[in-house]
């Protein structure tokens, strides 16, 4: 049964379901979860939030009087529904062991995707209409998809690879912001840093909700003309967020800025080196590797281990932040999920799921022998396993063995 009560009312042992007010407001990872530690209910009680919802069958409950009951000992766990990790907890930078397994996580994220996905596409639709963007909404979406990181971060990254052509507009958006908070965890940054970079992917390309969709889906090259059109999407994504209220700072800087390079070339307004915010930073490298690792009407999609060795290239050259793109590389692998790899035992696989203690050595699917030119039953390796003798000998290329299969193969 759900209560709700004033915030200063909070004790430990409560199970919170809800927080009245601004999801960026509140000092939280999640909305959900046990007040167990003391360092939560603190920050609870100093984050202005007027009022909170308690599931008393979770958790304990207010006497009628307002007090806590003494005798009440907290839970020790919530149930499985709900996991009973501190919303507040900060999330590890360095690859601290995921609390899922992929093949556990996957029913979750799949319908995290489906749920976020239909959410942008409202919003894209209602832009179109010239109506305002719903921060409400937006922030449902990106806590859904945090929620799904925290939990197994490469199994949201590999559904995500899985979009056709025809919905990369509504896709990118949902990829982008997966990968954002991906790579925010990964440097560290705090709970309400991780959600502002979120939810600036998220709504990093709202401007192309206002080009004509024959631009943005023409399957020949652009003319100049078309593409300067096209170039005005982070001017018009600027100043839909304006004119919709309550996006961030950080969130309309990404809006306006992630096609800016630290080398002066970007657009719209040449930026260079320091005058660009590390989100912006951030939003570039993503936006980039979602984009050319996805299927498009005028090209395919470049498998994710060559995208990372040409966006190391660009790195080189000039295009992103060197720190970033070394922080986003630990993020998700030298060898992405969907990574088409040889073994040393001549075999082709397909990368499974990244391993951030072994970066060379990740989970990987096995289906065919290079030396007989034919398919092999279907084998899981975990390269990093003890007594594992199989390695890594290179990354290949699917232009070059053309599987149609390799997107799906790629997931649990």
């Amino acid at each position: 049964m759900l209560k709700k009560i004033p915030t200063p009312q909070a004790e430990l042992g409560m199970f919170l379901q809800s927080m009245e007010g601004s999801w960026l407001s509140h000092p939280f990872w999640k909305t959900k979860f046990l007040l167990a530690d003391p360092a939560d209910l603190a920050a609870l009680k100093k984050s202005g939030v007027p009022y909170i919802w308690i599931d008393v069958a979770k958790g304990r409950d207010l006497l009628s009087g307002g007090a806590a009951p003494a005798a009440a000992a907290p839970l020790s766990a919530a149930t499985p529904a709900e996991p009973a990790q501190a919303a507040g907890a900060k999330p590890a930078s360095t690859g601290a062991a995921q609390s899922t397994s992929m093949a556990d996580e996957l029913e979750q994220a799949t319908a995290a995707l489906q749920r976020s996905r239909k959410a942008v596409m409202g919003m894209l639709n209602e832009a179109r209409l010239g109506r305002s963007v719903s921060r409400d909404e937006a922030a449902l979406v990106v806590d859904d998809i945090a929620s799904s990181v925290w939990r197994n971060p490469s199994t949201l990254i590999s559904l995500a690879r899985l979009k056709t052509k025809d919905d990369y507009t509504y896709m990118h958006s949902v990829a982008v912001c997966t990968l954002m908070v991906v790579l925010a965890r990964q440097l560290g940054l705090d709970e309400a840093q991780v959600r502002e970079a979120g939810m600036a992917g998220l709504l990093h390309d709202m401007g192309k909700a206002l080009i004509p969709l024959q631009l943005l889906n023409k399957p020949g090259k652009l003319s100049d003309d078309e593409y300067r059109r096209v170039q005005l999407h982070p001017r018009l994504g600027h100043e839909l967020l304006l004119r919709s209220g309550g996006a961030g700072a950080g969130v309309l800087d990404v809006c306006l800025h992630h096609h800016e390079q630290p080398d002066g070339r970007g657009y719209p307004e040449r930026l260079a080196g320091s005058q660009l915010s590390l989100l912006a930073r951030m939003g570039a490298v993503c936006d980039v590797y979602d984009a050319i690792t996805s299927d498009r009407p005028y090209k395919a999609g470049w498998g994710p281990a060559d995208s990372i060795a040409l966006m190391n290239d660009w790195t080189r050259a000039g295009k992103f932040d060197a720190e970033v793109f070394r922080a986003f590389v630990d993020g998700i692998g030298i060898y992405p999920v969907g990574s088409l790899v040889r073994l040393h035992s001549q075999r082709l696989a397909v990368v499974l799921e990244h391993n951030a203690r072994a970066p060379l050595a990740p989970r990987v699917k096995v289906f065919y022998s290079i030396r007989s030119q034919m398919s092999l039953p279907v084998q899981t390796l975990d390269l990093a396993a003890a007594g594992c003798r199989e390695r890594i000998v290179a990354r290949e290329s699917n232009e070059r063995w053309r599987f149609p299969f390799l997107d799906s193969l790629a997931m649990v």
